[in-house]
């Protein structure tokens, strides 16, 4: 079942998610100081290309940087990425069969919200 929904999930908004996140990740990376915002963007790009059968958790062993970069992504970014995943993810669930792509909208909010110190692992 996980396998037909991230086809579905791929060929209605996956693969443009993970293009706009790379598009993202690759300008970040172009500055020295956006390097780490970049790979979250990367991080969140492959998470948003197949999300089904995968969890976001947060990693124990993230310091104060992480914690520091995160009110900057927040400040700057996650807002938006946030809200454009609530918005989407209620308009999915407005019909009976987009209700489990709603649902992988809504488990991107976190990841979107403040990515660094997470790690996408495969759920069982």
């Amino acid at each position: 079942m996980k396998t037909i929904l991230n086809i579905i999930w791929l060929v209605l908004s996956g693969f443009w998610l993970f293009l706009a996140y790379l598009f993202a990740g690759v300008l970040l990376c172009v500055t020295i100081i956006g390097i780490p915002f970049g790979i979250a963007a990367f991080r969140i790009g492959t998470y948003a290309l197949w999300p089904f059968g995968y969890d976001a958790v947060e990693r124990r062993d993230a310091g104060a940087p992480s914690c520091l970069g995160n009110v900057l992504w927040l400040l700057l970014a996650g807002w938006w990425l946030a809200l454009g995943h609530i918005l989407t993810g209620v308009a999915l669930c407005l019909t009976i069969i987009g209700i489990p792509l709603g649902i992988a909208n809504f488990k991107m909010i976190p990841v979107s919200l403040m990515p660094l110190g997470r790690e996408i692992v495969r759920t069982s």
